[in-house]
């Protein structure tokens, strides 16, 4: 029973039911370079308390995200709209699985809300899946940069969206929508989404980010992935070039971290030394912005990335 303990969500209702008949995998002693300390901050407290009074959720708690000691004490939070339950079973994400609440018409006001309350100048807007909804979502996310473009018009707004499989249109809603920057993350290699992302397909996600540009070839587009699943690097490798076949202009690399036992192991912790060797390839192939790092993470940075993003583009010409 201990072991299942990191899966319940509250009572006796379990936060990955899908994952608790798997066999478990020990989580393995963190190596000092990616150590963070527990967060804490008065700081901390202040922006998880407006998300509570906001009723909103964050991927930052929600996926266990190892940096969010040092964002929200900054004041940065990465909001995860259309609830904190998610129609897919990814073997990596801590995100709760199940059957998701009705959508919150309110959400994007309360977001709006806090964007203005943390002054952001920057805003990252991510989600759950949403199988269930005829758009996956895609309105939802329309509706929220619409109300921060109204709160924070001098905000600039990235998208973190899920892959929109089988929603025609979905994508269209969202570019539509004119947010600065569209991301979407391809996770890992394509031998491994059978087993990491069961759910996607790798293929459908790439096309999915070329036709942001076919959509508005000036919209910056960015992917990330996570390394120490199993990869080997020329599989990292391959899938640089594919996302610069796409055309994607940033990607991020990080390094996987197991939330619970029942999870995808940890295959192994990759050394500083071998993401710096990543990003050097990255901006070798053409990417105008490549952050890799053990603690890089999506949303990590992300205004600073975005200015360091846009400076870029001015010194490469189009």
């Amino acid at each position: 029973m201990n072991e299942l303990m990191p899966l319940l969500r509250a009572g006796t209702r379990l936060r990955h039911p899908e994952k608790a008949g798997k066999p478990s995998s020990p989580i393995p002693r963190k190596p000092s370079w990616i150590r963070v300390k527990a967060p804490g901050s008065a700081e901390y407290e202040a922006t998880r308390g407006l998300m509570r009074s906001l009723r909103l959720h964050t991927v930052c708690e929600e996926a266990a995200c190892p940096n969010i000691g040092e964002c929200w004490k900054e004041r940065h939070a990465t909001v995860m709209i259309l609830g904190r339950v998610c129609t897919r079973a990814c073997t990596f994400c801590n995100v709760a699985t199940g059957r998701p609440d009705p959508v919150d018409r309110e959400e994007p006001q309360h977001l709006a809300a806090a964007v203005a309350a943390l002054g952001l100048s920057h805003v990252v807007i991510t989600s759950v899946d949403r199988d269930d909804l005829p758009d996956g979502g895609a309105s939802q996310f329309a509706r929220s940069i619409a109300a921060i473009r109204e709160s924070a018009p001098g905000a600039t707004i990235e998208v973190l969206i899920p892959d929109f499989l089988r929603k025609e249109g979905a994508l269209e809603t969202v570019v539509a929508a004119s947010p600065d920057i569209v991301n979407h993350n391809l996770e890992t290699v394509p031998r491994l989404y059978a087993e990491v992302r069961p759910g996607a397909r790798y293929f459908a996600s790439l096309r999915l980010l070329d036709r942001v540009k076919e959509l508005d070839p000036l919209m910056f587009t960015k992917s990330g992935m996570m390394v120490g699943l199993g990869e080997e690097t020329a599989e990292v490798l391959q899938v640089m070039d594919d996302l610069r076949a796409a055309a994607v202009d940033f990607l991020t690399i990080g390094q996987y971290l197991q939330p619970t036992p029942k999870h995808h192991p940890v295959a192994r912790f990759v050394p500083p030394e071998a993401f710096a060797a990543y990003r050097k390839f990255a901006l070798g192939k053409g990417f105008l912005l490549a952050s890799a790092s053990p603690l890089t993470r999506s949303s990590y940075h992300a205004g600073e990335d975005f200015a360091r993003l846009k400076a870029a583009r001015l010194r490469v010409p189009f």
